[in-house]
């Protein structure tokens, strides 16, 4: 008896040991985001309208999502996108172990995790023979296309800034009548659009998955707070704006590719997490409400780590549908290389730039005193040691323009920012405060060498 008695709490312990050994391994894990998308939509009734059939695609995907949770209302709870006019899909919180279910459903196409990306030649315009010599002849394609007169580009990117003269409204016409888009700004009164600048949204709902707390109300707003979006919609479609420079240097006329285009920004970027700055859910959100819009042309110049499979990769499904609905879509090839591996945004039906090396430069000369190359994190330059110097900052910890800030508020002229091992051959064009130049990582050693050496 007494050892019979003794085994009792083993034996219960054997089974409960059993039951969690027998618990499915998908399940367990931390819920998190997940794009679950499904094609394309049924073909839909002609009586329906677009809002009805919205409402009806929205519902498809809660019955979808509520037969994997068991709950109608913890699906609705869980969806923070549904794509419903243009792209078949949604965003939803899941537990690893319902994202992978719900994967082998029939007409599921894919699910993936909402994955973060990162914002990826002057005289464009004269190696195509647009203009010459600051003029533009007769013969010139932009005389051909009228400047890309009343054509719509939409840019998927961090925003803009709608004071900036590249979109000044001069004598543009009317806004065209099947524009469907709107001027969101109810976060920023000070926020205007224009008959040039003819829109403006933005999708932060997949950031704030990924972030796992609420934004703030400045990233519920179309502003672009970096610059990069900003840049890459006036380069597309900026009005030419005459007298333009960068401190001085490289001064002339700056125009987009097609300075008549109306042009509309769709904020899909934000303040960096974990070196992520647009996430998929988000990226998709955009793709979808530029087509139903009523855009002609994309320009995404976002990117991540190339995929094996196109049905995971945001851009190659946003895309595949805009073309679909008769819209080009141009993307950018990254940032990276020229290595094996390093282009993205390869899906055959995109219209993908890669970059290239320009043919100028703008020399200056500085000559170095000894001293540290510093993190230059805000706070921590020493004002007697900056003031009037040009002052050589190594990459990390904060963000790029914000070590350009800190040298700027030590009273520092300049900076030069050295890329970390990490970061390599990796250089950024950033609206700095500050004259500023970026160098790669081998370079940095070669100044950090010329510094010790020099007295």
């Amino acid at each position: 008896m007494e050892a019979s008695g003794s085994t009792r709490p083993r034996a219960a312990l054997l089974v409960l040991l059993c039951s969690l050994l027998l618990t499915p391994a998908a399940a367990v894990g931390k819920a998190a985001p997940y794009v679950v998308y499904l094609g394309e939509h049924p073909r839909r009734d002609g009586v329906l309208s677009p809002e009805e059939a919205s409402r009806r695609a929205a519902d498809a995907h809660r019955d979808l999502l509520a037969a994997v949770l068991g709950d109608r209302e913890k699906a609705r709870e869980a969806i923070f996108y549904s794509y419903t006019k243009h792209i078949n899909g949604f965003a939803a919180t899941l537990e690893p172990g319902d994202a992978a279910e719900i994967a082998n459903y029939p007409g599921v196409v894919s699910v993936f995790p909402n994955r973060g990306r990162k914002l990826q030649t002057t005289r464009s315009w004269q190696f195509m023979r647009l203009e010459r010599d600051g003029a533009v002849p007769p013969w010139s394609a932009w005389e051909t296309a009228r400047y890309g007169e009343d054509t719509i580009i939409g840019n998927l990117d961090s925003g803009v800034w709608p004071e900036s003269k590249s979109f000044g409204e001069g004598e543009m016409g009317p806004i065209p009548d099947d524009w469907k888009g709107i001027c969101q700004n109810e976060h920023d009164a000070t926020f205007h659009c224009n008959s040039k600048l003819i829109g403006a949204r933005y999708f932060n709902k997949g950031y704030e998955a990924a972030a796992g707390k609420p934004v703030d109300d400045a990233l519920k707003t179309p502003r672009d707070e970096n610059g990069h979006g900003t840049h890459t919609l006036s380069t597309a479609g900026g009005a030419a704006v005459r007298g333009a420079s960068a401190f001085g240097y490289g001064g002339g006329t700056a125009r987009g590719g097609a300075p008549r285009a109306r042009v509309a920004a769709y904020r899909v970027c934000f303040r960096p997490i974990n070196g992520s700055e647009c996430f998929d859910a988000d990226v998709l959100a955009g793709f979808e409400a530029a087509i139903a819009d009523g855009v002609h042309v994309i320009s995404a110049s976002v990117g991540g780590n190339a995929t094996d499979y196109l049905d995971d990769d945001v851009v190659a499904i946003g895309s595949l549908h805009a073309v679909k609905a008769g819209v080009t879509v141009v993307c950018s090839a990254s940032n990276s290389g020229p290595d094996p591996g390093t282009v993205t945004n390869v899906a055959p039906w995109i219209l993908t730039v890669a970059a290239s090396s320009t043919d100028r430069e703008f020399p200056a000369f500085a000559v170095f005193n000894r001293t540290r190359i510093q993190a230059c994190l805000l706070g921590s330059l020493d004002p007697e040691k900056a003031r009037g110097k040009i002052v050589v900052c190594v990459r990390g910890a904060i963000t790029r323009v914000e070590k350009g800030e800190a040298v700027r508020r030590a009273g520092g002229a300049a900076m030069i920012l050295v890329n970390d091992e990490v970061s390599g051959n990796d250089l950024h064009a950033d609206p700095h405060v500050l004259p500023a130049v970026h160098i790669s990582y081998d370079d940095g050693l070669i100044l950090s060498d010329y510094i010790n050496n020099s007295k």
